[in-house]
């Protein structure tokens, strides 16, 4: 019998998910905007057969200047476009899947359908959409508003927001397209379906100009671990990127959103589960470390501080080396109340707590040798906690090094992961049923 395989993608925005990554002796100034950058890259990750490359995407620079100074520090601040970027990497790939961030919060259902099934058609059936809801004021004042709606209106929007999307996906049967150039009829009138949506939200009645998609509809990914984040992951995803610190918290996650998507119906056709990983790693464990060390030496102090503002709140008045002062417990956002929990635990000063986040950038981050990071994958992979990972390299070029050299590898000769594509979509590869 041959052993489960795990799913692989790389996270590609920013050019590294290191705070300081643009700091680091290999990073090439101007990368973040550079397309021939990203193209390299992205043909190397299709010739070591990943999964997929994806690019989250955000509608405003990231954060507020607090303290003051901050942002002129954070590299968070210029990228392109997602959906631009990808149509051009569609062009130079012929199997690597093409993943991007599309905000339910400032878009339309109709501009997101129409953009992603072009991407589809493109790619040759490679496109994925991943939803999110927009949580920045800084976004919210790109789009005539002072302050973003309020957490269960952007979600019930989104909910909406993602029937309205596969609904126009379905405007068309694959055969509609008949292009029957003696009777002169382009196309069946009876497999076009109109969709007429009328909701809370949106008025769409359709349908997408645009025939059905090689893949059928484009791959619908979720991240994002609310409750109401889970039941949208749960009732449309097919792949769902989560943040999982440890075994347990992921497997608490993963029977979750498993036994939701069943009471959905979809048992046989639960969403694929990838945490973020971000890994440091060499020829040693004591090479992995040195790497590691050299990326935090790099984290300037405003960087750091802007980074918990984000998160936790303004820790900029307190002595960077003492630990948080006595009743500090903000947290802007649910991850940012865990932080400082863990932070209290651990007997963490300020200093270190960002430390601990920027290595990772808010995610899970792994030190060690090609063996020991694998071993920890495998662990997770075969004890109900992953079905694959998206891997977030601390800075892109040099983690595209290290999993060609030293992940892969180990991941091969373990039997966890392809050495060829198995289809020519997205969709198949991942083994997803045909929709």
């Amino acid at each position: 019998m041959q052993k489960r395989q795990m799913k692989l993608g790389l996270s590609m925005r920013y050019n590294g998910y290191h705070l300081a990554a643009w700091r680091h002796p290999d990073y090439v100034p101007g990368c973040n905007i550079d397309f021939r950058a990203y193209r390299d890259i992205a043909r190397r990750a299709e010739a070591e057969k990943l999964d997929m490359i994806f690019f989250a995407d955000g509608l405003a620079i990231r954060g507020a200047d607090r303290p003051e100074g901050t942002m002129s520090h954070d590299m968070k601040n210029a990228e392109l476009e997602p959906l631009t970027l990808l149509s051009a990497i569609a062009a130079t790939t012929d199997h690597i899947g093409l993943v991007a961030t599309a905000s339910t919060t400032y878009n339309e259902p109709f501009h997101v359908a129409r953009k992603y099934a072009s991407l589809d058609h493109i790619s040759g059936g490679r496109a994925g959409w991943n939803v999110v809801t927009s949580w920045s004021d800084q976004e919210a004042r790109n789009f005539n508003r002072t302050e973003n709606p309020a957490k269960p209106m952007r979600y019930a929007r989104a909910a909406e927001f993602v029937e309205v999307v596969k609904g126009l996906w379905n405007s068309w049967d694959a055969d509609a397209f008949v292009m029957n150039k003696e009777t002169g009829l382009f196309y069946d009138p009876e497999k076009l379906h109109i969709l007429d949506h009328e909701g809370e939200f949106f008025h769409v009645r359709g349908p997408l100009n645009s025939a059905r998609t090689p893949q059928g509809r484009p791959l619908i990914v979720q991240a994002g671990a609310s409750d109401q984040g889970r039941d949208i992951a749960a009732r449309h995803a097919d792949v769902v990127y989560t943040v999982s610190y440890t075994i347990e918290d992921a497997q608490r996650f993963y029977a979750d959103l498993k036994a939701r998507a069943a009471e959905y119906g979809r048992g046989d056709n639960a969403p694929l589960v990838m945490p973020g990983i971000t890994i440091y790693t060499g020829a040693t464990r004591a090479e992995a470390q040195a790497r590691f060390d050299q990326f935090q030496s790099l984290i300037h102090p405003l960087a750091g501080l802007g980074l918990l503002y984000t998160y936790c709140g303004d820790l900029s008045g307190y002595d960077l080396d003492a630990p948080l002062p006595d009743g500090f417990d903000e947290g802007t956002l649910s991850i940012g109340r865990d932080f400082i929990r863990t932070a209290r635990a651990d007997h963490l000063t300020i200093r270190q707590m960002y430390e601990r986040i920027a290595a990772g950038n808010a995610g899970r981050y792994m030190i060690g040798s090609a063996a020991e990071i694998v071993d920890s994958m495998q662990e997770w992979l075969e004890n109900g906690a992953a079905d694959g990972f998206n891997i977030c390299p601390p800075l892109l070029g040099q983690g595209m090094d290290d999993l060609s050299r030293f992940i892969l590898p180990e991941l091969r000769r373990r039997g966890l992961f392809r050495t060829e594509y198995e289809a020519d979509t997205l969709r198949g590869n991942l083994g997803l049923s045909p929709v």
